[in-house]
């Protein structure tokens, strides 16, 4: 799934053309592009009907839905292996599909992806092939051949009578979300992923942002921009601290966080009707640190104590009370 190595085009046409014959259907004529981007905006070259891919609905797709509906549920004897294989195996690898896999082709479609639910259960189905209870029996094919397909090569689009396949991306960046190995789309100082045809993308912590996030952020651009998750993103990445420092508000006081000892609180001017609450995460990330981050909290607030009780909903008093926040 998050796979650079070349692909094996002889391979993932044979499994390809295994999963057409289960099907019922006769071998497709097969396409291969560098990138999901180029598979979506040209058409198959030398052809009199060179409907882009992106124009693609379900009904250009009946190989997805014949071979949806032969992927029956094998874990039907099998209900406590299922809980756990659908815990500790599918789960994750679901997410991981949804959260590196997913937005690579949203991002290829610039828009609404008409065929994204059978994009996915494409590669759920190859997940599920490890299931022991689909490695028996008269199914056993389909699913190998599931498997096969999802080794051999990137994302890919099954027509009626053509099969476009794209080569995997050259380079490609993900961290672990959670605790469950759950990935995400990340890299702080280039392109998330990229492909040999000089398409890449930009995410922070599995947000997908221009490229100035990540290669030159400033508090001008910041400002400028109008998207706010673009916005939470960019001052991540620059810091919160040289963020304010760089956007020239004024700082309206400082006072030591009473719940979370050891650091310090720091109250901004922002407009005329908001003020930003600078803040210490009070537990610590994955990597040993501890975030710093921004709370917009009303403009009538001076105290920067009063100011991180009232995001709690508690008075100044109340605040300096708590053993530890979060």
């Amino acid at each position: 799934m998050l796979s650079t190595a070349p692909v094996d085009r002889s391979a993932a046409e044979r499994a390809v053309s295994e999963l057409y014959r289960l099907a019922g259907l006769s071998p497709p004529r097969f396409r291969w592009v560098s990138s999901p981007l180029t598979a979506l905006c040209t058409g198959e070259p030398g052809t009199a009907d060179r409907k882009p891919l992106r124009d693609w609905t379900v009904s250009d797709s009946p190989v997805l839905q014949r071979l949806s509906a032969l992927c029956h549920e094998p874990w039907s004897t099998a209900a406590t292996a299922q809980r756990l294989f659908d815990q500790w195996v599918s789960a994750p690898l679901s997410h991981t599909w949804a959260g590196c896999v997913q937005p690579v082709l949203n991002a290829a479609y610039d828009g609404s992806n008409p065929l994204a639910r059978k994009n996915a259960a494409s590669g759920w189905y190859s997940v599920w092939g490890h299931f022991a209870a689909c490695r028996s029996g008269p199914s056993a094919p389909l699913w190998d051949a599931w498997e096969a397909v999802m080794r051999g090569c990137g994302a890919w689009w099954p027509g009626r009578e053509l099969c476009v396949l794209s080569e995997r991306p050259q380079a490609l960046h993900a961290e672990t979300a959670d605790d469950l190995d759950r990935m995400r789309l990340h890299r702080d100082d280039g392109p998330a992923i990229r492909y040999a045809d000089g398409w890449e993308l930009y995410f922070w912590h599995g947000t997908r942002v221009p490229e100035w996030v990540i290669t030159a952020p400033t508090a001008a651009a910041i400002d400028a921009e109008r998207n706010i998750e673009v916005r939470r993103c960019a001052i991540e990445h620059l810091g919160w601290a040289a963020y304010l420092e760089r956007s020239g508000m004024r700082l309206v006081g400082t006072a030591l966080d009473p719940a979370n000892r050891g650091f310090e609180l720091q109250l901004y001017d922002f407009s005329s009707s908001r003020r930003v609450l600078l803040v210490t995460n009070g537990s610590v990330e994955r990597d040993g640190t501890r975030r710093r981050y921004g709370l917009g909290v009303p403009g009538y607030l001076t105290d920067p104590v009063a100011a991180a009780a009232w995001t709690y909903g508690l008075t100044a008093q109340q605040y300096s009370l708590l053993a530890q926040r979060t």
